[in-house]
């Protein structure tokens, strides 16, 4: 229970609906109890009338008279149970509703730290399935908990009213339900955090397998991926089995209970009865109150089992909700537009969970509107420098200044608003060209996202298809080649139009023609803008005044194309391979 506090904020911001479902729920309540009282009147009256030999008429009209009350409190009992359900029920979906989009918003801020440690499954799984456990709590539970107790004190009190001794006799039974109740929650919640570990395991396997279903069909692997998810999806089975037989030990024990409580009524009732301490209607008032506390006192176990899933499904949400960020902008961010000075000041880098140093001392300065291409093989630190320029990391030594403004100072969402990245592995949402395209410049205007189209040599390609620029693309762009995903995330970053450019491995799946158009398209474009082209290979087209060769996180070679070629050592000897 004291994972669930957590929520205690949301109930206090639909307090009213949540006090007005109270209401609703006592007074339904207490329409159904009022019954026991107008059976009881009627069976002694109509004792008394048969003993009097009374017309039957009169009995009849008795009869029909509390027929009458019995459908009107019904009727009543049914429409405040009605809105109990427009208020409780309809708070716990507002509660979802709001803890889903805080899990989400959550999500958006945590670093990329994060996400390179965590499953997408496991994080889907729980602002899903874990979301609709606690769900199940803030509604369901607390609805049929809370009838529970009313129901309770208002039987026990008509009870109590008829007979003290009768009443202890008959509830009896019920510590020993409360005792067996305890027992079984404490294994629920522990087979409930292992069914939903389990859960995001299963999911985690589902996702990869949509997700890299070409790469599993074209190795052959789909018999080994099923055997894999078949024994994941049989865990869970088990688990999920176990679970429900240990929660199908309430329903048998309730009904247990609560038809020894019926025998205490009928026997002990009637030795009262043969004795003069109480009317026939009396036993017949009690009867009614046991079987109207059957469902309720029987629902015990489901509340307690939703709770204790709950529980277990908070505290997996509550893991993720109390991740800090790492990354934050501080309270007096910095806001200026940038101009495009850069300076690495001796930086070093060190990927905390591999524990990997990818940058070592790393110093460089570039001037607004220069021209930097960094070089250099596979695991040298290259897109690094690129990760720290966006600022998804920190520098562990030293520091990176934009414009002499140290980058942890910056507003995140400003700095990054400035600075157009156009990575390798080309992400493309389920959308059509324009909206992709677009999604680099929300207010970009059609003919702004043609033009950011053309520079990028897709233009002519787009135009080819049948729907042109609102042809619809598939998940991650699956309709499009390698080559035109990547000149679509970099007509991206043109389209922002910022005064710092990454370009990262960003031409690498186009063939030498496209990349000759491509360069020569935006030779004008970069001319006022600070461009960090990342490569493996040399652009022979541009002009740049810095190049850097970058070796195991360090500088081996920084130079321009001719002190380099001058200086005859690696850029030279990849500059004479490429070129023949």
């Amino acid at each position: 229970m004291k994972n669930l506090g957590s929520i205690n904020k949301y109930f206090i911001k639909y307090k009213w609906r949540l006090l007005l479902g109270l209401l609703f729920v006592s007074v339904s309540s207490k329409f159904a109890v009022m019954p026991g009282n107008v059976i009881q009147n009627i069976l002694d009256q109509v004792a008394q009338m048969v003993n009097h030999k009374a017309p039957e008429s009169e009995i009849i009209s008795l009869v029909f008279k509390g027929g009458i009350t019995l459908l009107g409190l019904a009727l009543l009992r049914g429409f405040f149970m009605f809105m109990m359900r427009q208020t409780i029920i309809v708070m716990s979906r507002h509660i979802e509703y709001d803890q889903k989009n805080e899990i989400y918003n959550h999500y958006q801020q945590l670093n990329t730290q994060f996400f390179k440690t965590h499953f997408t499954g496991d994080l889907m799984n729980r602002i899903s399935e874990d979301v609709s456990r606690v769900r199940m709590y803030t509604g369901p539970s607390i609805m049929y908990f809370t009838t529970v107790v009313f129901l309770v004190i208002f039987c026990v009190a008509a009870m109590l009213k008829v007979n003290v001794l009768l009443t202890l006799c008959v509830l009896a039974p019920l510590p020993l339900l409360a005792f067996s109740i305890y027992m079984v929650n404490k294994l629920i919640f522990k087979k409930s955090s292992k069914i939903q570990a389990q859960l995001s395991t299963l999911t985690t396997t589902a996702q990869e397998s949509y997700s890299g279903i070409r790469v599993i069909k074209s190795f052959v692997q789909e018999n080994n991926i099923l055997r894999f998810f078949n024994t994941n999806s049989e865990l869970y089975r088990k688990s999920a089995i176990n679970l429900s037989i240990t929660e199908a030990i309430y329903f048998p024990s309730m009904n247990f209970f609560i038809g020894l409580s019926m025998v205490c009524t009928i026997l002990i009732g009637g030795y009262f009865k043969i004795h003069g301490a109480i009317t026939m209607g009396n036993i017949a008032q009690f009867v009614i109150y046991i079987n109207l506390l059957m469902f309720p006192i029987s629902s015990i176990g489901m509340v307690a089992s939703m709770t204790q899933r709950a529980g277990a499904s908070q505290k997996r949400i509550d893991e993720f909700l109390n991740s800090v960020p790492d990354i934050l902008s501080p309270s007096d961010a910095v806001r200026q537009d940038l101009k495009g000075s850069v300076v690495f000041s001796n930086v070093s880098f060190t990927y905390a969970h591999t524990g990997i140093t990818a940058l070592n001392h790393f110093s460089l300065n570039v001037k607004p509107g220069q021209k930097v291409a960094i070089i250099g093989k596979t695991g040298s630190g290259k897109s690094t420098i690129a990760h720290l320029l966006l600022r998804m990391y920190d520098t562990t030594g030293g520091s990176l200044l934009l414009d002499d403004v140290n980058i942890r100072s910056f507003d995140l969402h400003h700095l990054r608003n400035q600075v157009a990245y156009a990575p390798q592995e080309a992400y493309l949402f389920s959308d059509t060209i324009f909206n992709n395209i677009k999604f680099g410049k929300d207010n970009a205007t059609e003919a702004e996202v043609r033009e950011a189209a053309r520079m990028a040599d897709l233009d002519k390609d787009i135009l080819s298809f049948a729907n042109g620029y609102e042809t619809m693309i598939g998940e991650r762009g699956v309709m499009l080649s390698g080559g035109q995903k990547q000149r679509m995330v970099l007509a991206r970053a043109i389209l922002k139009n910022s005064k710092i450019l990454i370009l990262d491995e960003c031409l690498s799946a186009v063939d030498t023609q496209t990349e000759k158009n491509i360069l020569a398209n935006l030779q004008e474009f970069l001319i006022d803008k600070t461009t960090f082209v990342i490569t493996h290979r040399i652009f022979t087209s541009w002009t740049f005044d810095q190049i850097i060769i970058l070796d195991d996180g360090s500088i081996a070679e920084q130079g321009t194309h001719e002190e380099l070629i001058a200086l005859n050592g690696r850029y030279a000897k990849l500059y004479r391979h490429q070129t023949g």
